[in-house]
């Protein structure tokens, strides 16, 4: 048996699986091995399967193993595993140092490197993995590398002729499951003379 993964939020008595037989006679379910740290509970004649407590992420995957007991003759049974997986919460959203820059860039260059962001993000794996983009300003004059937080210009700015200062939102967001959490940061970018 391979019940969808459980949340590592997962409340005590929560229903994981339901273990059946093809038998003529009742029978009696028990967990007999493999649940050491006691997080799982079966009731014996329904052959469900329920959480016990409170789930450490760490501990996961636990493969426990179920019997299936003739009810009038214990010499005759059957075993089957049962592997059990927690996933992470996605719990914590990026998060800027600051979320609001000053950066300047002169008049006149070419498409130049700006600056890197770098956002942090206390989840780990998929739910800490970041890409990064542009969620408002001049989608025309910037852009950013989703994969390195790198602001870039993509063409040169005329002092005279144009704005001498651009705002730029930028966005973080995680890979999250079940939902991706984004985290936002203001970079204000003065064209100089």
């Amino acid at each position: 048996y391979q019940p969808g993964p459980l949340s590592e939020k997962t409340l005590p008595d929560t229903f994981v699986v339901q273990i059946s037989v093809l038998y003529k006679v009742p029978v009696t379910y028990s967990i007999v091995s493999g649940d050491g740290k006691g997080y799982f509970i079966i009731d014996s004649s329904t052959g469900i399967v329920r959480t016990r407590k409170n789930l450490k992420l760490e501990d996961f995957p636990v493969i426990f193993n179920v019997r299936a007991t003739d009810s009038s003759n214990p010499s005759i049974f059957n075993d089957v595993s049962v592997n059990v997986e927690v996933i992470d919460e996605n719990d914590f959203p990026p998060v800027f140092p600051s979320s609001l820059l000053e950066e300047s860039l002169e008049e006149n260059l070419p498409a130049t490197q700006i600056v890197q962001l770098k956002a942090e993000d206390s989840d780990t794996g998929r739910n800490g993995f970041l890409t990064y983009g542009i969620l408002s300003g001049d989608e025309l004059k910037f852009r950013i590398d989703e994969a390195t937080g790198i602001l870039y210009s993509t063409a040169s700015f005329d002092y005279e002729e144009e704005p001498t200062e651009y705002q730029v939102v930028i966005y973080a967001e995680d890979d999250g499951i079940p939902e991706k959490k984004r985290g936002y940061c203001t970079v204000v970018i003065k064209i100089l003379d």
